[in-house]
């Protein structure tokens, strides 16, 4: 489906194909820096991997050519198409994705199409035939490995790739409304930058607080990095990353706890830089007493099997002590938590959705 949604119809006449006028030192550690409607991504280029394609986009980037264009077709977390220049033009828009093609011959190469890949559209049946416009993964696409030439990769903003291509979309999955590039500007790769939390010792990462956005209200948590620093360090990491905004408070137990975290009730796939911080924790057991607004790593059998996924509870849980991390504890919104822990269930199912639209992160 995805193979058939790229192949365009447009067969032209070839002209002579598009080779770099930079030397691939001077395509090395280049960055584009895409502005939309959206909101801004950027992608990493990959020269020594296709550098005719990356030169040719570094080309039309800072001629301007971009400015204006808009994402003209897009799968529901699948992919995003763009780059067409035609597509400027409301009126043509019967046209879009049959212009700036045919100016490329293939560099198929190694890179796969995870989420995040960006590479170049053909015309049906015609590797040679790659032009201006491109698509963007948004989450793995597997399936397209080996079959378009991949030259660059997003390395920051990919939830605005997916945003975009969640956008409302009639059934050939042009969206409704226009979603412009508004620039692309071609930047040196910055260093990289230093990270928070991870050099933190636990006296300072038990100075900061998280507060849980939720549909029912504000929950204020307590670090505990006295007590579990390292998966305290992750937590801190996850929520400032936004890992754990939209994710649904999928289980009340009335006088028992409240679960949520677990990445499988997401609204939206994680981005790459997020899913980097995913990892089974070791466990940091200790005999902290599991009364209500405790707050503890959920696992499996294996005590190393926590990851993401956390419990509070709402009444006295002596039967979980000392087998679960506790990490934090609840410092405001108690009322809030019980709220929660009052609405209907389904077993331990809510029937109402619950969920932390984000997760902000504050110092004392």
């Amino acid at each position: 489906m995805l193979i058939t949604f790229l192949l365009l119809v447009l067969q032209a006449s070839r002209p002579a194909f598009f080779t770099s006028p930079y030397p691939l030192d001077q395509m090395k550690n280049k960055q584009a820096v895409v502005e939309t409607d959206a909101g801004t991504f950027v992608m990493q280029l990959l020269p020594e991997a296709a550098p005719n394609h990356v030169a040719h986009f570094i080309k039309l980037a800072r001629d301007g050519a971009y400015s204006g264009t808009v994402f003209h077709r897009v799968i529901r977390y699948g992919i995003i198409q763009g780059g067409d220049p035609w597509s400027k033009d409301p009126a043509r828009a019967a046209d879009y994705g049959k212009g700036g093609l045919n100016e490329l011959k293939a560099e198929l190469n190694a890179e796969k199409h995870t989420a995040g890949a960006v590479a170049a559209v053909l015309t049906p049946g015609n590797r040679d035939s790659a032009g201006a416009q491109f698509f963007i993964c948004a989450t793995d696409q597997p399936t397209l490995d080996g079959q378009y030439t991949v030259f660059g990769r997003v390395v920051e903003g990919l939830e605005v790739v997916q945003q975009i291509s969640a956008a409302d979309a009639d059934a050939n999955g042009a969206p409704k409304t226009r979603i412009t590039i508004r620039s692309v500007t071609i930047r040196d790769t910055p260093p990289p930058k230093v990270e928070r939390f991870v050099n933190d010792t636990p006296a300072q990462l038990g100075g900061y607080r998280a507060i849980l956005e939720t549909s029912k209200g504000a929950i204020e948590l307590q670090m505990l990095a006295d007590l579990a620093p390292e998966t305290v360090r992750n937590f801190l990491r996850l929520a400032e990353a936004g890992a754990y905004d939209g994710v649904a408070v999928h289980r009340v137990v009335p006088n028992f706890v409240i679960q949520t975290g677990a990445l499988g009730y997401r609204s939206a796939p994680l981005t790459a830089a997020q899913q980097k911080l995913v990892h089974n924790l070791q466990p940091e057991f200790s005999n902290t007493p599991n009364v209500p607004g405790i707050v503890s790593m959920a696992r499996g059998d294996d005590p190393a099997s926590a990851s993401t996924s956390f419990f509070i509870c709402v009444g006295e849980c002596h039967s979980l002590d000392g087998k679960y991390t506790v990490f934090a504890k609840v410092r405001a919104g108690m009322d809030v938590l019980n709220a929660i822990a009052g609405v209907p269930v389904d077993g331990e199912t809510p029937k109402e959705e619950i969920s932390l639209k984000k997760v902000r992160i504050e110092y004392r």
